[in-house]
């Protein structure tokens, strides 16, 4: 269960590309913004070491 906002908005980010691959029939750019959206909030929560 997400505890903050920033958690929540990674959860809702990751749940999405997850449908959009599976699904395999969207946007590549909107794809490719939402990947970027995740990295930035693993960045600020700091749970992902920088790339």
């Amino acid at each position: 269960m997400p505890v903050n906002q920033l958690e929540t908005n990674l959860e809702a980010v990751t749940t999405t590309i997850a449908f959009l691959e599976k699904k395999g029939s969207c946007d590549p750019e909107v794809l490719e913004l939402l990947k970027k959206e995740r990295q930035r909030l693993l960045k600020e929560l700091n749970v992902h070491p920088d790339i």
